[in-house]
């Protein structure tokens, strides 16, 4: 394993700010910056960099940690990976290391690379299987031998043990076959390939490493397309396919395209910046890591009813990201694949340079259902009209536009369709408020803890939160942890993750490791750490005295007695009454009414 004096120093050089920076725009916030997170959708910031802690922690999704957590997930790296990434931003030499994960996935890596070569070559051999396969790459896709090398384009044989033969001299095991997804195990126990007879794409990451593999029949025969299930270095939610070309354009208008062929056509028509998500539909992280690259995204789906539902969702997912997004409508075909090959790449340009907004495009779809010869279908395409525009990020002079458009669609007044629009709109701020409000309710100290019931349920919620406010008191003060081992007794602390939590902070400071974010992250289970780096979060700009440590335990030794008392109180009224304790400890008189 990496020392952790190793990994305390390759944290201290990667100032958390610089690496969180160069994936979100953050805005200083006294002692602290806050963003937009790139781990979900939101409108309004609720991620937090902290830099006194060198932690991070958004009070949306619950995501925390260090700066190696943070690299970790934004690139979805292993933890060895990820320190290896920081070691070389700071330039710092790695240790010597034996991580079996790290060389677990560079195994696997292997054997996808050597497999894309096994295919590579079954699609130039020498016999009437290949030259099937090369036709269709060739005729049927229309593709060049430029394309076919530049994607790596190759063919799985019609024989169970082709791949499977080529890896085994190669030296990989029967447990890494199988967990390279690329060789099964049959219910009688004998190991096979699970592509066969299908022409191959090879899936790339952005770092240029081969992840997985899509393979595709040659005729109309179901399943169509086959696909690597995921595994440790293939996550299909945040993957897009041909970004680790795209990204090289000097275009930053990306084409998103419905799947891999449609890509490939794109691209050997002069279209370089088409990519397309890897699973059935586009994922929020999907969004986010085309938002690093892109300034305008161009939605090109199928025409047919399944890719105008994703066109929808997919609008939906875009709503909350900085890229320019428009819908690309493509009359006579039904894939862009098609339109290319019937009219050519010029036509194609032109269709690209008229795509609409996403507003016109809803509103479009929205005139579709409604028959506008009759009163109700009228009314109907109104009403539904003017939600699309209070909904939407659409400007004041826009609305403006557009409610002279269906003005005139329906014969009925502009002024009466901008008196809906503007209750709309007052609707819609009530609502956002509204939702706003429950996102902070839920931002409370003790607001996400789920207390079992055989601990007292709703009434050991304030000596839970004691817990971990007693977490956070010893992470922002190590000298009180021996103070604090001494009087507690962990049997009092009701949540197992916090148990866990407090232990662990006892051995760090036993073994003289420093407690941080750094140290428990490799110690703790994942519910355990962020209810750690939540207290941590919340006390931020609060020092936590030896007084208020004293309250906690205190609140811990007393919790079953007093439970009855502190059912169903708040948060507010648990400080209080914490206060109220520490006035009595000291002699003081209550604050007069």
């Amino acid at each position: 394993m990496i020392p952790q004096e190793y990994i305390q120093e390759v944290v201290a050089r990667n100032d958390i700010t610089e690496v969180v920076g160069q994936y979100v725009q953050l805005r200083r916030r006294g002692r602290t910056y806050t963003g937009l997170c790139p781990f979900h959708n939101e409108k309004t910031p609720s991620f937090t960099v902290y830099p006194d802690t060198q932690s991070f922690y958004c009070f949306g999704c619950g995501a925390a940690g260090d700066t190696i957590n943070f690299v970790r997930k934004i690139n979805n790296l292993g933890y060895v990976e990820a320190v290896k990434q920081l070691a070389a931003r700071a330039g710092m030499p790695m240790p010597e290391e034996d991580d079996r994960e790290s060389k677990a996935r560079s195994r696997l890596l292997e054997i996808n690379r050597c497999a894309a070569r096994y295919f590579y070559e079954q699609l130039n051999a020498k016999t009437p299987e290949a030259a099937a396969a090369r036709r269709y790459w060739k005729e049927t896709r229309g593709l060049s031998d430029a394309a076919i090398r530049r994607f790596g384009l190759g063919y799985a044989p019609e024989d169970f043990v082709g791949l499977l033969h080529y890896l085994r001299h190669r030296g990989f095991t029967e447990p890494e076959l199988e967990a390279s997804g690329l060789i099964k195990r049959s219910a009688k126990g004998n190991l096979y390939d699970i592509f066969r007879h299908r022409v191959m794409v090879p899936i790339i990451d952005v770092r240029g490493n081969i992840i997985a593999f899509g393979g595709r029949v040659l005729d109309d025969s179901k399943p169509k397309y086959i696909n690597s299930p995921e595994t440790m270095v293939y996550h299909k939610s945040r993957t897009l396919f041909a970004l680790n070309i795209a990204k090289k354009s000097t275009s930053k208008r990306y084409i998103l395209c419905e799947g891999y062929m449609d890509v490939i056509s794109m691209h050997e028509a002069g279209f370089d910046t088409a990519v397309c998500a890897c699973g059935t539909a586009l994922t929020p992280e999907q969004v986010k890591l085309l938002s690093e690259y892109a300034e305008e995204v161009v939605l090109s789906y199928d025409s047919d009813e399944a890719g105008q539902k994703a066109t929808e969702r997919s609008l939906a997912l875009f709503a909350n990201s900085p890229v320019k997004v428009s819908v690309l409508k493509i009359p006579g075909a039904k894939d862009p694949d098609e339109f290319i090959r019937t009219y050519g790449k010029d036509r194609f340009e032109a269709v690209l340079s008229g795509t609409a907004n996403p507003t016109e495009f809803k509103l479009a779809k929205c005139k579709e259902k409604y028959d506008l010869r009759t009163d109700d279908g009228r009314l109907e395409y109104v009403r539904e009209a003017i939600g699309i525009l209070a909904a939407g990020n659409v400007s004041p002079t826009a609305r403006d536009v557009y409610a002279g458009r269906i003005a005139e669609q329906t014969g009925i007044d502009k002024k009466a369709v901008m008196a809906q629009l503007d209750a709309a709109l007052k609707g819609a701020v009530r609502r956002e408020r509204r939702r706003e409000q429950r996102e902070l309710s839920n931002q409370g100290i003790a607001a996400d803890i789920r207390v079992p019931y055989d601990r007292g349920g709703d009434a050991a919620l304030g000596a839970a939160s004691a817990a971990r406010q007693l977490a956070a008191a010893m992470m922002q003060d190590p000298d009180e942890i021996s103070y604090v081992r001494e009087r507690l007794d962990l049997s009092t602390v009701v949540l197992p993750e916090m148990q866990q939590a407090i232990q662990a902070i006892f051995d760090c400071a036993e073994e003289g490791v420093p407690v941080n974010a750094t140290s428990l992250s490799t110690r703790l289970e994942e519910k355990a750490y962020g209810q750690v780096m939540l207290a941590q979060a919340q006390n931020s700009g609060q020092r936590l005295t030896r007084r208020d440590i004293d309250m906690f335990l205190e609140r811990l030794q007393t919790a079953r007695p007093e439970s009855a008392q502190v059912a169903g109180t708040t948060d507010d009224e648990f400080r209080s009454r914490f206060a109220a304790l520490a006035r009595k400890k000291v002699g003081e008189k209550p604050p007069e009414e």
